[in-house]
């Protein structure tokens, strides 16, 4: 089972695909509500499967964000060496967090609006954890146990207003910049702790970034152990991990996202995030 969220009536409304249908979730609701209800989603999906009805994706309606509006989406910067390097840094000591709006999230084929402010617009693959229990000063060995599942994200990132400051807030919080979805998949379904998958994204079907989950500083049981040291994690919470090399700002000459292209996230196990790219109306 997978869960997701779709547009119905114009609204945010959880469901879950199983066999290629997807089957609404009751209550209704949009997936971040029953997560934060502490609903079970398991249990839910079970339930919605056993009552039939279930539609082809392709007639269920328009994506919506995987969750409508998390309480944290807590990012990670620098979180592959590689990537590190790319950009003239060391590898970090500690986890280079900062945090994204919800305003900023969109789904699965929604475009992603390149500003019109900037024309240094860069793409970011990157694995995504929903917080499923709630906790604080977590030890390592039990910090998986918060883990509801996984997804995929796109971190797309303004370049030229991430650099007018020391904090990235600016450059990475424009509006429908974060691709996030298409879809949850528990966590029992994946490798412990999102490890071993390969991670990659392409930009008009050409491979730009090729790593592993293997191949972050940070993984994700260590991520939740710090972070906990200083914040409550909360169900509905989202934790951003981080990008491998080959970002289009470290290309020569560089890769900006334009008008027209379509840029895909892809997770091993998970599935494709697809978002095409459209001008921002003047």
């Amino acid at each position: 089972m997978k869960f997701l969220n779709l547009l119905d009536a114009g609204q945010s409304r959880a469901a879950v695909l199983s066999e290629d249908l997807v089957h609404w979730l009751e209550p209704r609701a949009e997936l971040g509500e029953l997560v934060r209800a502490g609903q079970d989603l398991d249990a839910l999906g079970s339930a919605a499967i056993a009552r039939q009805g279930g539609m082809p994706l392709a007639q269920a309606g328009a994506f919506a964000p995987l969750l409508a509006r998390p309480g944290k989406v807590i990012c990670l910067g620098l979180n592959y060496y590689d990537h590190a390097k790319e950009g003239g840094r060391d590898r970090p000591v500690y986890p280079w967090f900062f945090m994204r709006a919800a305003s900023s999230l969109v789904g699965q084929d929604q475009p992603v609006l390149r500003p019109r402010v900037s024309t240094q617009f860069d793409y970011e693959a990157e694995l995504a954890v929903v917080i499923g229990r709630r906790g604080r000063h977590v030890k390592r060995e039990d910090a998986l146990e918060l883990v509801l599942g996984y997804s995929c994200f796109n971190d797309v990132s303004v370049r030229d207003y991430q650099k007018k400051t020391p904090q990235w807030t600016i450059g990475k919080n424009f509006d429908a910049t974060g691709p996030f979805g298409p879809w949850l998949v528990p966590a029992g379904q994946l490798p412990t702790g999102g490890k071993g998958l390969r991670i990659q994204c392409r930009v008009n079907e050409q491979v730009t970034q090729d790593a592993n989950t293997s191949d972050m500083i940070f993984d994700v049981a260590e991520t939740i152990a710090l972070l906990t040291e200083c914040m409550t994690l909360e169900p509905g919470d989202v934790l951003v991990m981080g990008t491998p090399a080959g970002v289009g700002f470290a290309r020569q000459p560089p890769l900006w996202l334009k008008d027209g292209d379509t840029v895909e996230v892809d997770i091993e196990g998970i599935g494709c995030l697809r978002n095409p790219v459209t001008d921002e109306l003047a």
